[in-house]
Formats: C-alpha cells, sequence, structure tokens
C-alpha cells in the first residue's frame, strides 16, 4: 500500500473534456499563438544579433508548451468513441501538420537559426543537449526544402510535404475505423475457443445470417480463429479477407512512395531511404541493405527447415502437405508447441489475468528502477482533477489512471501520470501501442514538467465468469508497450522534443525489447502468474464449475508449464524473423528504386507478395496459379506510413543493441536493482538528447557487438 506521500500529484493530469468545436477552437489559438512568437522574433531580432537565447529558447519553450495540448489533440482520432471528435482530430492533425510545413520552410526565421548555427555551433558554453537542439533544429529546416533555390521546385515540395501529411492522416484513420469482418457457422469455426466464439455477434433471426456469427478482423477475433480453428477454408477466407482490408489505403500508399521518391530527389538525394536514414544509427542504406542481406542469408535455411518440419506435421493431420500456405501457419506452429512441447496455450492463459499481469509488471518495473504506481481510483480522481470531475482526466470509462513516483530509496518525487486502455471498442486504434499525451521537459522558471503516458492495447474484454485472460505472446506485447510507457516516463531532458522515445527509429525499440527477455526467465513468469480462480471468489466459483471436482490449481504457475514456455521462445524462431525480414525487406526496396520511373511503375501489392514468398518460403495464392496480385498487405501496413518508412529494419538492428545490453548487464539476473537503476539513468532518462550510440556505449562500457544477437538466434 503507498503511503499517503503519494497520493497528491504536484501536477494535475491532463483533461480530456473537448468537443468537436472546442478541439478545432483550441488548435487554431495554439497555432496562431506560435505564428505570432514567429512574426515577433522575426522583427525583433537582427540576423547579426541572432543568439541561442533570443531565438533558439523562445522557439523551444514555445514548443514544450504547445505539446502539451497538440499531442492530446491528436489522440482523440485514435481513442474517442464519438466519431465527430475523431473526425476533427483528423482535420486539427492536418491542421497542424501544414502549419509545421509552413513554418519550417519560412526563410526569415532558417536565416536567424543558420546565423546561430553559425556562430554558436561550438559554442562552449552551451550545454550538450541544447547544442544538439540546435544542430537539429538547423538540419530540419535544410531538410524541410530550404537547400532548394526559392521557386517553383521549392514551392513543389512544399505541396508534396502537405499531401504526405495528409495521406498519413487518412490512411491511418481507415486502419482504426476500419470495421469489416466475415459471417462464419459455428462448424466453420470448430477448433476456435469457446470463449472467443461465444463473444461474437450473432445474426438475427429470420435473417440470412441467422445461426451464424460474425468474426471482425480486430486482434482479439482474427488470432484465435488463425491459430485454433481446424477449418484450413476458414483460415484461408478470413487470411485473405483480412490482407485486402482498407482496400482505399492500396491508392494512398503508393501515392505516398511516389511523393516521397520525388521530395528526396528535389533535396539532391538519390531516393528515400537515403534522404530518412542520414540521420539515424545506421547512416546509410547499404549498411541497412547488409545488415538485412545477412541476416536473411543466415536465417533462410532455418526457414526451409522449419516448414519442412511443420509440412510432416501438416500431412499427418490431412494427408497432404504438397503446399504450406500463409493460413496454416499460425496453426500448424501453434500443434507443434502443443504436441512437441506441451505447451497448452489455454491452460498458460488462465495463469495470465490482464489485471494481476499488469499488477505484476508494474510491480517488476518498482523493484527494477525504483518506481511506485498508485491506481487513482474514481475518488482520487475527483481530487486531483482541475475541474473536480474525475471522469474528466480519462477519456472512457475503461481507462486506468496511475500516478507514477519515485520510490522512498530513490527521493520519492513525483514522476508522471500512466494511462491503461486495454480492450477494444469502435472506431479505436487496432493495435498495442504507447502514445505520449504530454512531454516532460523544464519549464521557464526552472521547475520540471511531468510527462503522461497511455498504453493503448486491444485484449479481450472479461465476463461475468471469466477475466481478461492472456496468451503468453499477449504478455510479451505487454510487457513491450509499457517498456515504452517507462521510458517515456522517466525520461528527463530539457526540451520536449528529445522526451523519452523522441529516439531515431532504428533504436527507440531497443529499450523496450530489451525488457521482454523478463517475460521468458522462469523467475519473472512464475511472478507475473496468479490463476483466474485465485483473483476473486465469483471466477472462483465459476472456475469450480467446469472443473468437475478438480483441485483448484496452484496460484502461481507450476514449473512445467513454465518450462514448457521457457522451451519455445527459439521454436520456429527463423520463419518468425524471415516475417519480419520481409516487412524491412519491402520497406526499402519501395524506398530504394533505381529512378523515379520504376517506383511510378511499381505495383505495391505484388512487390509485398512476392517478396514475402520469396523470403519466408511460405505459399500464398500464387502458388496456386493466382499470380502475386492477390493481397494488399501494405494498406494495412500503418508503420511503414506512420514514420517507419525505410526505418522498419530498426525493429531487428534495435533487437541487436536490446540483446547486447540484456546479455552484457542483465543475463545473469534480470531483478538486480543496482543495475536497472544504472539503466534507468543512462538510458531511459536520457532520452534523445544525446547520440543514441553514444547512450549505449555509456551503458555498455564499450562499442555495442552483435555477438550476443546471433546466438540467441543460433547463428553464432
Amino acid at each position: 500500500m503507498a503511503s499517503a506521500n503519494y497520493k497528491k500529484p504536484p501536477q494535475a493530469p491532463p483533461l480530456f473534456t473537448h468537443t468537436p468545436d472546442t478541439l478545432m477552437t483550441e488548435t487554431e489559438t495554439v497555432l496562431q499563438r506560435n505564428k505570432q512568437l514567429q512574426d515577433q522574433i522575426v522583427k525583433d531580432v537582427a540576423v547579426d544579433k541572432a543568439t541561442f537565447a533570443n531565438v533558439m529558447v523562445p522557439f523551444a519553450q514555445d514548443d514544450n508548451q504547445m505539446s502539451l495540448q497538440t499531442h492530446i489533440i491528436g489522440f482523440y482520432s485514435a481513442v474517442s468513441t464519438d466519431s465527430k471528435l475523431r473526425d476533427a482530430s483528423v482535420e486539427a492533425e492536418k491542421k497542424m501538420d501544414d502549419f509545421a510545413i509552413d513554418s519550417v520552410m519560412r526563410e526569415d526565421i532558417f536565416q536567424l537559426v543558420d546565423a546561430v548555427y553559425k556562430k554558436q555551433k561550438d559554442d562552449v558554453k552551451l550545454d550538450p543537449e541544447s547544442k544538439r537542439l540546435l544542430e537539429k533544429d538547423h538540419k530540419s529546416y535544410i531538410r524541410n526544402g530550404l537547400g532548394i533555390p526559392a521557386g517553383s521546385k521549392r514551392d513543389r515540395f512544399k505541396e508534396i510535404k502537405k499531401r504526405l501529411s495528409e495521406l498519413s492522416i487518412t490512411f491511418q484513420k481507415n486502419l482504426n475505423e476500419e470495421s469489416g469482418g466475415l459471417w462464419f457457422s459455428k462448424e466453420e469455426l470448430d477448433g476456435a475457443p469457446t470463449d472467443l466464439i461465444s463473444g461474437l455477434k450473432e445474426g438475427e433471426k429470420g435473417s440470412e445470417h441467422e445461426g451464424k456469427v460474425w468474426l471482425t478482423f480486430k486482434y482479439p477475433d482474427l488470432f484465435p480463429v488463425q491459430k485454433y480453428c481446424k477449418v484450413a477454408e476458414t483460415r484461408h477466407k478470413v487470411f485473405i479477407a483480412n490482407e485486402n482490408k482498407c482496400q482505399e489505403n492500396v491508392k494512398l500508399f503508393k501515392e505516398a512512395i511516389v511523393l516521397r521518391d520525388e521530395a528526396a530527389r528535389l533535396l539532391g538525394y538519390p531516393n528515400h531511404a537515403t534522404f530518412r536514414i542520414e540521420d539515424k544509427m545506421a547512416k546509410t542504406p547499404k549498411t541497412v541493405d547488409d545488415f538485412l542481406g545477412d541476416l536473411r542469408k543466415r536465417l533462410a535455411p532455418g526457414g526451409v527447415q522449419e516448414i519442412e518440419v511443420l509440412k510432416k506435421l501438416k500431412k499427418a493431420e490431412t494427408g497432404d502437405a504438397d503446399k504450406y500456405f500463409l493460413w496454416d501457419h499460425r496453426f500448424y506452429d501453434t500443434l507443434m508447441l502443443e504436441r512437441d512441447f506441451q505447451l497448452d496455450q489455454e491452460k498458460i492463459a488462465e495463469y495470465f489475468p490482464l489485471q494481476s499481469s499488469i499488477d505484476g509488471m508494474l510491480k517488476i518495473f518498482e523493484e527494477l528502477f525504483g518506481l511506485v504506481f498508485v491506481k487513482l481510483e474514481a475518488e482520487d480522481r475527483d481530487a486531483i482533477s482541475e475541474t473536480g470531475k474525475g471522469k474528466d482526466v480519462i477519456w472512457h470509462p475503461d481507462v486506468h489512471l496511475f500516478s507514477v513516483w519515485d520510490d522512498e530509496a530513490e527521493g520519492a518525487g513525483f514522476v508522471g501520470y500512466l494511462y491503461l486502455d486495454l480492450h477494444p471498442r469502435d472506431g479505436k486504434y487496432g493495435h498495442a501501442a504507447n502514445f505520449n499525451l504530454q512531454p516532460g521537459f523544464i519549464n521557464e522558471n526552472g521547475t520540471r514538467r511531468y510527462p503522461a503516458t497511455a498504453l493503448v492495447c486491444n485484449f479481450s474484454k472479461p465476463t461475468p465468469k471469466k477475466p481478461s485472460l492472456l496468451k503468453h505472446d499477449e504478455v510479451v506485447t505487454l510487457f513491450h508497450e509499457l517498456g515504452h510507457g517507462i521510458h517515456d516516463l522517466v525520461s528527463r531532458t530539457i526540451y520536449s522534443r528529445f522526451h523519452g522515445t523522441s529516439t531515431v527509429r532504428d533504436f527507440v525499440e531497443a529499450p523496450s525489447q530489451m525488457l521482454e527477455n523478463w517475460c521468458w526467465t522462469p523467475s519473472q513468469i512464475r511472478a507475473l502468474s496468479k490463476h483466474y480462480s485465485h483473483v476473486s471468489p465469483d471466477f472462483k466459483a465459476a472456475w469450480s464449475e467446469g472443473a468437475s471436482g478438480k483441485d483448484q490449481p496452484t496460484e502461481s504457475m507450476p514449473d512445467e508449464l513454465i518450462q514448457s514456455i521457457v522451451s519455445t521462445r527459439h521454436v520456429n524462431d527463423a520463419l518468425f524473423n524471415l516475417r519480419q525480414l520481409h516487412f524491412g525487406i519491402f520497406d526499402m526496396t519501395v524506398h530504394e528504386p533505381a529512378s523515379h520511373e520504376e517506383v511510378e511503375g511499381l505495383d505495391a501489392s505484388v512487390m509485398y507478395n512476392s517478396l514475402r514468398h520469396e523470403i519466408s518460403g511460405l505459399d500464398g495464392p500464387e502458388a496456386e496459379g493466382e499470380g502475386d496480385g492477390w493481397g494488399s498487405g501494405q494498406a494495412t501496413f500503418g508503420h511503414l506510413i506512420g514514420g517507419y518508412d525505410a526505418g522498419y529494419y530498426g525493429y531487428l538492428s534495435s533487437q541487436v543493441y536490446s540483446t547486447d545490453m540484456f546479455y552484457s548487464v542483465f543475463k545473469k539476473n534480470p531483478m538486480d536493482g543496482k543495475e536497472g537503476r544504472r539503466y534507468r539513468y543512462t538510458v531511459l532518462e536520457k532520452g534523445g538528447s544525446q547520440d543514441e550510440m553514444e547512450t549505449l556505449k555509456q551503458f555498455l562500457g564499450r562499442e555495442p557487438s552483435t555477438e550476443a544477437f546471433y546466438q540467441e538466434l543460433g547463428l553464432s
């Protein structure tokens, strides 16, 4: 139980009281205030008098204040149940992006920033983070078109930037609001979990769908059917339909890759990948291509072997294994884990009720990083809300809110707010992600502004007889996203633009990927587990109903189940990583064309499917003579529109860094609090405020190495 010291945060949480009208008004006010500041500085500061103090500091402070509003303005599009508010959020994002493009292409402001840069880039009086701000801002103006001579080319570049912003926002909105699905009879869903089927919408009596259920493409529906449904034709239908959802995004994706290429060439780069990777850790597309190519070469033989073993399993089940299809893989992979490794996913899930799993995860972070998480119930939220109404500090009744503190040993100071939005609903972001709501930074008066961060996930909702139960892979996903949330909370930077996960894309996943290792450590699996019959008397009674007189399971997961999880970590690992390689190589291929004409003539759907077949070795409809244009997976690939363009390789390259950190520091004792705190202060606290390679070297005490990564994959 947290002491009273932890009940009264020094800063109120943000409010979520916007209407469509107030959202648009606030957006206009924020942008107008920033425009006035820009005009005032241009008016008041002569180029020869420009300094970091009179140009960069006012802009940085205004950026800090803007971020407290703009992140939330854009957040509604991912979580609001009000379609009009989501639409207003999307419209506001477009306005903000257009304004940002206009701002970063102002020649008069660039002249001031350029003067400061030339005068103070080597100024020993500037702290390192301020130097980084100056360098990044200066380069940003050039990368946003001010290196192009004024005139028609620069105008065209600006036009492209605005259209790309619009494409990105519309693409993600289409994904969030996708509401498709298929009707199936219960026989067609044979083998799928009964809990899933009982929770699906039923066809109305007298309609053509009477006796059937509606299966959506949301993850809690989609994955269990792909893993457990014994009817191959059902898995086939679901897989193909899911790959063809959001057809309106096909044209948007193609337009985006063509415009990105044109913009890069206007800036003098040979392609978009060269432009994007220049300021990441990898620096050049060749470094990325070599890394992906080497990994592909190492993984390919393992992929072939894994498919052969899975084909034998399929043949034993069906008598036919000429082909091993994309819609076969999750099913036979799951079957292999159950048969050969005694991995009973349903039984394992009984030990991972969502709420107790979250409690266990937070306890790990408390011990490791010296934190305290205090859940704020309705009356607590009333007490700290600026309006006196606790409902105003959450956006949906399902949302959980925590105040986060340093523990007594770390000084008992306030850290920030953590929100958990865990269940699917119409119009909500469909995957699992961490969203910064308000970054931390240093206020003008020298005090600290504390962050607020949100985990948005889509785990099945509890029922009266069962809590929401997580499969082990969902436990890993939740821990990963919580890792991003912790990164966001404990970061301490001067400027909001470097806060938390605001690092280069090929490093940002490393901290969370490293923490995934805790989900494969026996002692931590045990600590996270709690059989749902021990959660409440009602759940115990519900469990007893179907248990036919069996003894109640132990509260913590038994050793044999834990061992079954740990032993499967690298089963079919080559195929999993080849899937990641497919995404990464597709991303690089569409953003690294030899000429602009090549990208204009590219059929992205054909490229996506043909590369997947070549890299993974899994058969799609092309193996049955349908050609490569059968699906449009790229239209559902939000990462490549939402900031991971020419950057998806970062998931694999970050894995190199994360494995190196875990093996070197935490493998012997994952709960070493001393090292946990060193990791917190050396890596997580820095955010993007210094060069990420320098952060890694400071933590490791040496240059990073690929040795642990290849060793973990069995490829060293």
